[in-house]
């Protein structure tokens, strides 16, 4: 007999998640309300589903990249196509769906992707950008 051990969070995973936190912390605090994180549509993870006040109004996809280090380019190169091809066959699968895995409604809203960029600034504190309509 075999005893699984819990999955434990690598270094980077742990870095990522911090990420994620951070973009979901100031989304709340601009009065978003968060649907969903890691949100399995398909054979792609949403990173965050929220719902974005407006004006107007908006059902958001929040893709979140992070990097250590500008070393081999800025953050926002990291979402190239094979990235966007990706989550654009995960949103098709969600709004095909039409709800969140527990059976909640996705809101009547116009849809959109937004893009959250993360990287350590000096001192080693994560600073955030957000840039609107990503896939546009």
């Amino acid at each position: 007999m075999t005893v699984e051990k819990a999955h434990e969070r690598t270094a980077r995973q742990k870095v990522g998640d911090a990420a994620e936190q951070l973009v979901v912390d100031r989304l709340a605090g601009r009065g978003w309300r968060v649907l969903a994180r890691n949100l399995h549509a398909g054979r792609s993870e949403l990173d965050i589903l929220a719902v974005d006040p407006g004006p107007p109004p908006r059902l958001v996809v929040v893709e979140v990249r992070y990097r250590s280090s500008r070393e081999f380019g800025l953050v926002e190169e990291t979402f190239d196509f094979r990235k966007r091809a990706h989550l654009r066959a995960g949103i098709a699968r969600l709004l095909e769906l039409g709800c969140l895995p527990d059976g909640t409604a996705l809101p009547a809203l116009p849809f959109a992707v937004d893009l959250a960029v993360v990287e350590p600034r000096a001192g080693g504190a994560l600073t955030a950008r957000l840039y609107r309509d990503a896939l546009r």
